[in-house]
């Protein structure tokens, strides 16, 4: 699978399984070619995601429900994820 397949997957699975509101998500793969994970095809992405069910979770809690709604595609399609929710959180700090 395509780095540019694998963004669709992604965007379905999360669009379907968090009712995002607002989703970006940016192929950084090229920024890690000779990393070990890069070696094996599986993506580096950052998402950027907004969903009504993060609002009064941590950061923590958000990131697990991403990780959750994308597991079936890790780690074969997905090597690394850098996340940013754009919701209000109870604590940032957490």
């Amino acid at each position: 699978m395509n780095n540019e397949t694998r963004i669709k997957c992604m965007q379905n699975l999360l669009q379907e399984q968090l009712k995002t509101t607002y989703l970006n998500i940016i192929d950084d793969s090229h920024k890690h070619i000779g990393h070990v994970g890069a070696q094996t095809g599986a993506g580096h992405f950052t998402i950027e995601i907004s969903s009504p069910l993060f609002i009064n979770q941590t950061r923590i809690a958000c990131h697990k429900m991403v990780y959750t709604a994308l597991q079936a595609m890790m780690p074969q399609d997905i090597h690394a994820l850098q996340i940013k929710t754009c919701n209000n959180h109870q604590d940032e700090n957490q």
